[in-house]
């Protein structure tokens, strides 16, 4: 009998291979000559880069970069083909599990560093980015990121607003002059599961 074991991460809790393993111990126990196959999958969120980073061979490498709220982190990044590639988990930078559960204010959560995680991606030579967008405690709608690019947010009265959610309302004008020329050879793809919007009842931030 063969049994294949393709879990997700338990947020907060278990990554999606020590789920896996956790599964197979208990199938074990009824099923002790079985031919097990474990094979950890993510869905954008915690984890995402693990399994991504495994499953392409790809080289990780760590760098400093804004956290939830602009302070000084440690994130992944991993590369493959020749750096060309480059693999990014949004909730290395922004997750629910770097969030204490009394700061959990999706609108007060920046997303500085995966904008940050890009540029470094650039300068090592990458022309295609995979973003796993999941597990994230900003609803920022990018704007955190995009600072990072070199786009400004302003209000009304040209004053720069500070990219967050609680300040989305607030922009009247975007400025790009001085976001680097090299975004425009980049592409950018997202890995998620879901597509719910982001108001509503229904939304991302309800």
């Amino acid at each position: 009998m063969k049994i294949v074991i393709a879990p997700d991460s338990f947020k907060e809790s278990l990554t999606a291979h020590e789920v896996a393993e956790y599964i197979k111990e208990g199938f074990q126990e009824v099923y002790p000559d079985a031919d097990y196959h474990l094979l950890p999958v993510s869905d954008g969120g915690e984890g995402t880069l693990e399994i991504l980073s495994n499953a392409l061979g790809a080289k990780k490498m760590k760098i400093d970069v804004s956290g939830p709220f602009g302070d000084q982190i440690s994130a992944q990044v991993a590369f493959t083909d020749g750096n060309k590639t480059a693999l990014i988990e949004m909730a290395e930078v922004c997750g629910l599990h770097l969030v204490p559960a009394s700061k959990r204010d999706p609108l007060q959560v920046s997303t500085k560093g995966v904008g940050e995680l890009m540029l470094h991606a650039i300068e090592q030579g990458a022309t295609e980015i995979i973003i796993g967008i999941g597990g994230s405690a900003s609803n920022d709608g990018g704007i955190g990121m995009a600072s990072a690019l070199g786009y400004e947010f302003l209000d009304a009265e040209n004053n720069v607003v500070n990219p967050i959610g609680a300040n989305l309302a607030e922009i009247a004008t975007i400025r790009s002059e001085n976001v680097a020329a090299e975004l425009k050879n980049i592409t950018v793809n997202i890995v998620t599961d879901v597509e719910n919007p982001l108001c509503g009842e229904t939304g991302a931030s309800y």
